[in-house]
């Protein structure tokens, strides 16, 4: 009966381990970040017109923009869920939550929000057929400056789990 809940306990404690990273939250910078903050952005409600130009230009692959002197873009998401069918391959779908106001998007750009998720280190799940990716609290900082000196930074982000 003891090597019974040696073993059980032994179990409990290897579960907790490896799966305690995904409990906490995480971070991401460089491309998938810059990607993300833009993607995202582009829906966001609090992110002012010049703050969503200038991140499609940065994504777009222009690094030096006009852009006022030590200011950053910040997007915050309550929470970004997306799912792709691996049955039905054409089938893509994101909802971005932001406070009361949500933005569903399909297609090639959900495709793209989902995968830069995957990028971005956010594990994916499954069931039946489809396969998701989400996450809550998503919070990025993009300074222009920082990614006109073409250093790899300028970009980050962090998010919790979904929940």
């Amino acid at each position: 009966m003891k090597r019974i809940v040696k073993r059980i306990f032994s179990t409990a404690i290897f579960v907790l381990a490896t799966n305690g990273a995904a409990l906490a939250g995480s971070t991401t910078d460089g491309a998938g970040a810059l990607s993300l903050a833009a993607l995202a952005g582009k829906h966001s409600p609090s992110v002012k017109p010049a703050g969503k130009a200038a991140l499609a230009k940065l994504a777009d692959g222009h690094a030096k923009i006009a852009f006022p002197k030590g200011k950053t873009i910040d997007v915050v998401v309550d929470a970004v869920s997306c799912r792709s069918s691996n049955v039905d391959i054409t089938q893509h779908a994101c909802e971005l939550t932001f406070g009361e106001k949500k933005v569903r998007v399909a297609g090639r750009l959900a495709h793209e929000i989902f995968a830069t998720l995957l990028e971005a280190g956010v594990p994916p799940d499954g069931a039946a057929g489809t396969i998701y990716a989400a996450v809550s609290a998503l919070d990025c900082t993009v300074d222009p400056e920082e990614i006109a000196q073409k250093a790899g930074g300028g970009a980050q982000c962090k998010y919790e789990p979904p929940k």
